[in-house]
């Protein structure tokens, strides 16, 4: 999702800074989260809740695996959240969650259609997020990003450009 942004910037640094970005994002979204929470109510802080849920998601796909792009994330973040609400419609998270808080507040306990919505809300929110991030550290000249890619898998440094440099 992000790539190296200067010369001397390694495949490793980069997966370092790009898992660093995603922890401080989830941290900062369970945080939003308990605020939404504490601030709100009813619609609000239930449909808020529910795109935090898919972002928190996007941000921990990004952790897990730092090479993925903005839109695999938001996909995969949205698949698991769609997965979750229609597993609702059978009695096993309802049960789950009278057992157990944590449950509850990953599983819920009853399907109710206008979640699918702001899922999708939360997924478009990571997806525009890492985009930004990506557009932020990325140059922006032509065939920078395929040397990047190329440095990448050879382990090689990039190839110095016309001006000599390594960007």
């Amino acid at each position: 999702m992000v790539y190296p942004s200067g010369p001397g910037a390694d495949a490793d640094g980069v997966l370092l800074r790009t898992r660093g970005v995603a922890a401080v994002a989830a941290v900062s979204t369970v945080a939003a989260g308990l605020g939404l929470r504490a601030a709100a109510e009813g619609e609000v802080a239930k449909y808020g809740g529910d795109a935090l849920y898919t972002l928190l998601l996007f941000t921990l796909v990004v952790l897990v695996a730092p090479r993925v792009t903005a839109p695999r994330a938001a996909a995969l973040a949205l698949a698991v959240s769609w997965g979750v609400e229609f597993l609702q419609l059978s009695d096993l998270p309802a049960e789950l969650s009278r057992r157990s808080t944590a449950a509850r507040l990953v599983l819920g306990s009853t399907f109710n259609a206008p979640d699918l919505f702001w899922y999708a809300v939360g997924a478009a929110v990571g997806w525009s997020a890492g985009h930004l991030a990506r557009r932020a550290v990325r140059p922006d000249r032509p065939g920078v990003r395929r040397r990047l890619r190329e440095a990448e898998v050879s382990g090689r440094p990039p190839r110095p450009t016309e001006d000599g440099s390594r960007r």
